[in-house]
């Protein structure tokens, strides 16, 4: 097996350089601030930086409306302050992910500009036009309640153009070869300032076929992600894309591909979905289930599994029943809920700071069959300012200290104001003070990511679900070079005891040694285990007693 796939043991930290840390005082975030701050990342174990969209953009989207996919935004620094950021990782240790927006541009990029002011225009066929308004317009908005329509008139133009997102976000015609050029363009040239692979933006869409004749279910070109796989890997061999496709488990493969040759990772909303309503309700049973469904066909797969990140909790994949459960527990009011499908918090207030429920949360994301992908101020249990419009409510300011702002900047005035005031607040929630606690959040995460590291068996093994006969209770086995981990998480609020059999009917009963604690695990005379988890408890164990652990080689 090839061994030097390195994110099959990353973790990953994702942040927006605006709202990480302000160096020159005028209340946006920039990279010489980021670049400051790379040794705290480092110290906190973080293996690989994501960075949401810096490019040029007029900020309508929160980058996410790129008008030059060559330039870095003049509010962020310029690309030599990029290049020094880049080189500061490197030195650490750490890999650089960006956002890879090309699914659409801004309607005021040059492309686009020119597209509309002539049929002749060399760049009219990069988007999609229609002569008159498709019947379906006013379906497949990604933001229903906010987005009216997917097709807009252009008075210069005098066409519709095309538009999955906001209408000031023309989608890229990406079945044009010329277009399909550019993306190997643009990432090529990326790769070349140090970057080590992409977050590909809205996959799905990408890939497929657009315009009037598409309609709602329209033809997805597979090949597409294969030949982006296959640039970059001549580009760069180690180099990755990390594929955001929010689709069932049976479709999610398909962008894996049939060889293992497309995407190297995605995201599994499928389980993220199930791990809140395991949450919600203290039932891991459709949780364990979505483990089973997503198993990736192929070594070099890898699934991104995450908690929250920089949009809102998508239930839109849940049962009804299920949606209501998690909307009643962590999203009651409907300033909580967004697009009519999902919760935009942080994960903090959703679980009214309850350190206990926290610690169960991120236990099982570190553990759960994957990469874990955070978000920054998780670390410290960062709250949100619910006052924001949609999704900007958890994306404020990093909340360095109790200085003004947080100490995120000097400015009177920032680009978001910081959380103040409450339990959430900078005076309150701070890297500052927690690093001065022993007992902090931020320094049980800077542990549980150490642990996590030396368990690469949860990123490169074989995950199978253990039987509990309790649906509030989940026990995962990783086996991987000859070795075998075990982890036990208890959704419900009351002690469980949990009875399992690590090992096969034909595996001598063994010991289970704790990675976390000195309480061990040993096994009764027919194999089975008995631990009796407190209220959102958690366990992680290595199969075999601990002289046998020391004297392995191989861990």
């Amino acid at each position: 097996m090839i061994t030097d796939l390195w994110y099959k043991n990353a973790i990953v930290y994702c942040l927006s350089v605006e709202s990480f840390m302000d160096s020159d005082g005028d209340g946006v975030g920039d990279f010489r601030g980021l670049t400051r701050r790379l040794d705290y990342l480092h110290g906190l174990g973080v293996t690989a930086v994501w960075l949401m969209p810096f490019q040029a953009s007029p900020g309508r989207d929160d980058g996410y409306d790129v008008s030059s996919y060559y330039d870095v935004d003049p509010r962020y620094g310029t690309l030599g302050d990029f290049v020094e950021f880049t080189h500061g990782c490197k030195q650490r240790g750490m890999r650089v992910l960006i956002d890879l927006v090309v699914n659409h541009t801004s309607d005021q990029h040059p492309w686009f500009k020119s597209a509309r002011s002539s049929p002749d225009s060399p760049y009219r066929d990069w988007y999609v036009w229609s002569k008159t308004k498709p019947k379906d317009a006013d379906q497949g908005m990604v933001f229903p309640g906010v987005q009216k329509t997917t097709w807009t008139y252009d008075e210069a133009a005098k066409a519709y153009y095309f538009h999955r997102f906001y209408e000031f976000q023309p989608d890229l015609n990406t079945a044009n070869p010329h277009v399909q050029a550019e993306l190997l363009k643009i990432m090529g040239f990326w790769i070349q300032l140090g970057v080590s692979g992409f977050r590909m933006d809205a996959v799905p869409f990408v890939i497929a076929e657009k315009g009037p004749q598409a309609g709602q279910e329209p033809k997805t070109d597979f090949g597409m992600l294969r030949s982006f796989r296959e640039f970059l890997q001549w580009r760069k061999g180690d180099s990755v894309i990390l594929g955001e496709a929010n689709v069932l488990p049976k479709e999610s493969m398909k962008y894996f591909g049939d060889d293992g040759d497309r995407l190297q990772m995605m995201f599994n909303f499928h389980v993220n979905q199930r791990l809140f309503y395991a949450l919600a309700s203290a039932d891991a049973e459709p949780l364990a289930k979505a483990i089973k469904e997503t198993k990736p066909a192929y070594g070099t797969a890898q699934w991104g599994v995450f908690l929250r990140n920089h949009d809102e909790l998508d239930l839109g994949r849940l049962e009804p029943e299920q949606r209501q459960a998690v909307f009643e527990a962590f999203g009651p009011d409907k300033s909580m809920q967004l697009y009519d499908r999902g919760i935009r918090r942080r994960l903090a207030p959703m679980l009214s700071g309850d350190r206990r429920r926290l610690e169960l949360a991120y236990s099982l994301m570190f553990t759960l069959p994957g990469t874990p992908v955070m978000r920054y101020g998780d670390e410290i249990a960062m709250g949100d300012d619910l006052k924001l419009a949609e999704r900007y409510c958890a994306r404020t300011p990093m909340q360095w200290s109790r200085e003004p702002n947080g100490g995120f900047s000097t400015a009177e005035k920032t680009f978001l104001p910081a959380i103040s005031g409450g339990g959430f607040g900078y005076e309150t929630v701070n890297v500052a003070a927690q690093r001065r606690d022993p007992n902090s959040f931020l320094n049980w995460i800077e542990r549980i990511i150490r642990m996590r590291q030396e368990v690469p068996e949860i990123g490169w093994g074989a995950c199978s679900v253990l039987p509990t006969r309790d649906k509030a209770a989940l026990a995962l086995r990783y086996d991987w070079r000859n070795n075998a981990v075990v982890v036990l998480h208890n959704f419900d609020a009351a002690p469980r005891e949990v009875v399992f059999r690590p090992g096969g009917e034909d595996e001598e009963p063994d010991e289970l040694t704790n990675l976390l604690s000195d309480e061990h695990s040993q096994p009764e005379a027919d194999g089975r285990h008995r631990v009796v988890l407190e209220g959102y408890g958690y366990r992680w164990y290595r199969l075999g007693g601990l002289d046998y652990i020391l004297k392995r080689s191989d861990i």
